[in-house]
C-alpha cells in the first residue's frame, strides 16, 4: 500500500448488502456509498474472508468522491 492510498474497509450482512463501511459521509447509507465506490473506484475492491472488502482510495481522491456521492 502506497502512504498516499486511504483504505476503506466494507463489512457484509449474510444476505449480502453492506453493513458497515467506513470514510462514509453522514448521508449516505452505508449501502448506498459501498454503491457509489463500486462504480466509481470498483477496480481497487479487493475482496477478503467473513464477509469483508476493501476499497483502496488515493488519499487526493477521498473528498472528492465523498462530495460527489452526497450531491
Amino acid at each position: 500500500m502506497a502512504p498516499s492510498e486511504i483504505v476503506i474497509h466494507a463489512r457484509y450482512a449474510p444476505d449480502g448488502t453492506c453493513m458497515e463501511i467506513g470514510e462514509r459521509p453522514a448521508s449516505l447509507t452505508p449501502q448506498a456509498w459501498f454503491k457509489y465506490l463500486y462504480e466509481n473506484v470498483g477496480e481497487s475492491a479487493q475482496p477478503l474472508s467473513g464477509g469483508r472488502l476493501i476499497f483502496r482510495v488515493p488519499a487526493t481522491d477521498l473528498e472528492k468522491h465523498q462530495t460527489a456521492a452526497a450531491a
